[in-house]
């Protein structure tokens, strides 16, 4: 799946610092291959949401906006945010929480100096997100 590119989301990737850069795009990465292996979720938009880069799913309706970013308050720290009226991360939590740092209701934490989490848990999460609205639909 190739998104069409979005000059605004484009421009906080530049910005980023070169060290937290490739992982947001790693994430960027995972989230664009794990929504085309669904194809409940359809096309994914790219788009910036509250600053951040966002990956809606418009056309389904499937799943919660999932967005990444760096974390302003730590220079080696980067995040992906959740809206924090799901499940979602305490799901995550319940599922992953020796193996994911969260945060609240609202987001995974990651930092440079730490290992990541697992390409199949953040996999896992990221479909959770994406399928969101149409598992609940479904009962």
């Amino acid at each position: 799946m190739k998104l069409p590119a979005d000059p605004a989301v484009a421009a906080v990737f530049a910005a980023c610092p070169p060290p937290v850069r490739p992982r947001l795009l790693d994430l960027r990465r995972l989230i664009i291959e794990t929504a085309a292996g669904l194809p409940e979720v359809g096309p994914l938009q790219e788009a910036l949401r509250w600053g951040d880069p966002a990956y809606l799913t418009p056309h389904s309706r499937s799943g919660s906006p999932i967005r990444i970013n760096r974390r302003k308050s730590s220079p080696t720290g980067y995040a992906m945010y959740f809206q924090c009226q799901t499940t979602l991360v305490e799901t995550f939590r319940t599922l992953f929480g020796k193996e994911l740092r969260l945060e609240g209701n609202r987001a995974i934490l990651f930092d440079l100096h730490e290992p990541p989490a697992s390409r199949e848990t953040l996999a896992f999460c990221i479909e959770a997100a994406l399928t969101y609205h149409a598992r609940k639909k479904r009962g």
